[in-house]
């Protein structure tokens, strides 16, 4: 089975996350894609602003309304990350997902921009052995100016915006919609919308 690996903070999940893993999974056929909500990414600057648990409780009800609306059921989410704790390292996932299920091809979905700091992360050339690798970029990225020949043997699949514009979304911007009171109906899941007001999510604090 060929099963993809989308990580991040999902604070919160919109729908540029679920467009970019449904792309991923019909360019490349993957009869899977796990969603993996990050305990603490390594290299993000900002913390997240939503726990683990309510971070993982939106993205379970996306992908409950993605499927009961579309029929989209290749979407998974996995909370292994968030149950392991402390900064999550994607080399570590990736030997335990590859000992779990050492018959399956594994793809790990990342931006481009990730894409070419690659040679900072964690064990890179072990990066390189354990997963195929396919690289996003939001509409107008200039594919020639990605260099990722610093990590040797990485094999790379370049996946383009094929589900529109919502590929610009990011979850900062939701949440300074949020702040301000703006709408932010269309931008995600009815269900995570609904959460985030019923929670009082990224709201400015008084």
């Amino acid at each position: 089975m060929r099963i993809g690996i989308l990580g991040g903070s999902f604070d919160p999940v919109h729908h540029g996350h679920l467009g970019v893993a449904r792309a991923v999974a019909d360019s490349l056929g993957l009869e899977r894609v796990l969603l993996m909500p990050a305990a603490q990414a390594p290299l993000r600057d900002a913390a997240v602003r939503a726990t683990g648990e309510q971070r993982a409780a939106m993205l379970r009800l996306a992908l409950k309304e993605l499927a009961e609306r579309e029929g989209e059921r290749r979407l998974e989410v996995d909370e292994r990350e968030l149950r392991r704790g402390g900064v999550s390292y994607t080399v570590d996932t990736l030997r335990a997902l590859r000992a779990e299920r050492p018959g399956d091809e594994w793809v790990w979905i990342v931006g481009a921009d990730q894409l070419a700091r690659l040679g900072t992360w964690r064990e890179p050339a072990e990066l390189a052995r354990l997963a195929e690798w396919a690289a996003y970029a939001r509409p107008g990225f200039d594919w020639s100016e990605l260099a990722v020949s610093a990590v040797e043997g990485l094999r790379v699949r370049r996946v383009e915006p094929v589900r529109g514009a919502v590929w610009d979304l990011s979850s900062s911007a939701v949440r300074e919609r949020v702040a301000r009171g703006e709408d932010v109906r269309g931008l995600l899941p009815d269900k995570v919308v609904e959460y985030i007001l019923e929670n009082a999510l990224y709201r400015p604090h008084r």
